[in-house]
């Protein structure tokens, strides 16, 4: 049973930030009320450090105020911040100090909004040491409660071995790292009339995944807790493929217990990805428990989100409960610090 209060949908409306609810809908055949103290992990931030850099975007036009005003409509009691693609889009000492400003903006207002406001650690990946040493300082001087990475720098994914150094340390300190999906270098604009975000992120989401499973990463690394993007691209729908590469000698090797079995550890949001289609997919390959709640703002409303995820009819009331903030509180409490 869920341990958090229903409110009406008269309230959620209202703006209410620290709880909201749907009103009785039918789950499963059920008519229930669903709990809805949300935990956003997957929302974005523009500290003044990017913002200056004139990128252009949504992002340009992203508020504190209008952030928070999007929380209270759906009932968010926390939001995640993090920064989205392309991440730190600088390297040596600027990227360093674009990190840096990033990460310090994002705890001033965690500190202003103590508990309403949380953040994962903005790090620059273009050198190792460089990556070691901001998440040394995020930790333990910023008291950071997770790093956010990408899925893809440059043309290197997750597992490589380059990126070795940066997860020991985050094994060592048993991190939880938030995923965002990037475009690598070889997939940018294949099709020019459609962005990468419609289907390079997702594939590259993918990619990531595979990466990180079968060059030995997730085996490496067991204490690491992942929270993959967007349902897990599409790697819900590719599951027979990967059960079949498991026969392998090297997948053997690198997944002694499967594909499957490792991606079923990770933790996935289910940032635009609430339809019934990749809800069952996530569902089939993910234990409920795995999954949280994101709602990618400010590129779409987390109102959109619930209604998306109550409206597909996928996930039981208390599952939902789970994924609104069950989950967080259960395995991932630092988020809530």
């Amino acid at each position: 049973m869920s341990q958090y209060p229903s409110f009406s949908r008269r309230q959620m409306l209202m703006g209410l930030s620290a709880f909201a609810a749907a009103p009785a809908i039918s789950l499963s055949g059920e008519s229930r009320k669903v709990p809805s103290s949300i935990i956003d992990v997957h929302a974005h931030f523009q500290p003044s450090v990017l913002k200056a850099l004139n990128m252009p975007g949504p992002m340009a036009a992203w508020s504190l105020q209008k952030h928070l005003d999007d929380m209270g409509a759906a009932g968010v009691s926390r939001s995640m911040l993090s920064i989205t693609t392309p991440g730190v889009p600088e390297t040596g000492e600027r990227a360093r100090t674009l990190a840096r400003g990033t990460n310090e903006e994002a705890v001033k207002l965690a500190a202003t909004y103590a508990g309403k406001i949380g953040f994962f650690l903005a790090v620059p990946m273009d050198s190792p040491d460089a990556a070691l040493k901001e998440i040394e300082y995020g930790f333990d001087v910023l008291k950071a409660p997770g790093v956010g990475l990408f899925t893809s720098y440059g043309g290197e994914w997750l597992g490589d071995k380059r990126f070795d150094p940066v997860f020991e340390e985050l094994n060592r300190r048993k991190a939880i790292c938030y995923v965002h999906p990037n475009t690598a270098n070889c997939c940018t604009r294949l099709i020019p009339e459609v962005a990468d975000t419609l289907v390079e992120y997702g594939t590259d989401t993918t990619r990531a995944i595979t990466s990180y499973i079968y060059r030995g990463a997730a085996r490496r690394y067991p204490d690491v807790r992942m929270i993959w993007s967007h349902s897990g691209g599409t790697m819900p729908f590719l599951i027979e493929r990967f059960d079949g590469a498991d026969r392998g000698a090297a997948a053997k090797a690198e997944a002694p217990d499967g594909f499957r079995a490792a991606a079923a550890r990770f933790f996935y949001d289910i940032a635009q990805s609430t339809e019934a289609a990749p809800s069952r997919a996530l569902k089939q390959i993910v234990p409920s428990e795995r999954i949280v709640f994101g709602s990618d703002y400010p590129f779409r409303t987390t109102l959109e989100h619930v209604r998306g995820l109550e409206s597909a009819g996928v996930y039981t009331a208390s599952e939902l409960s789970g994924i609104y903030a069950g989950n967080v509180g259960r395995f991932l409490p630092e988020l809530l610090r």
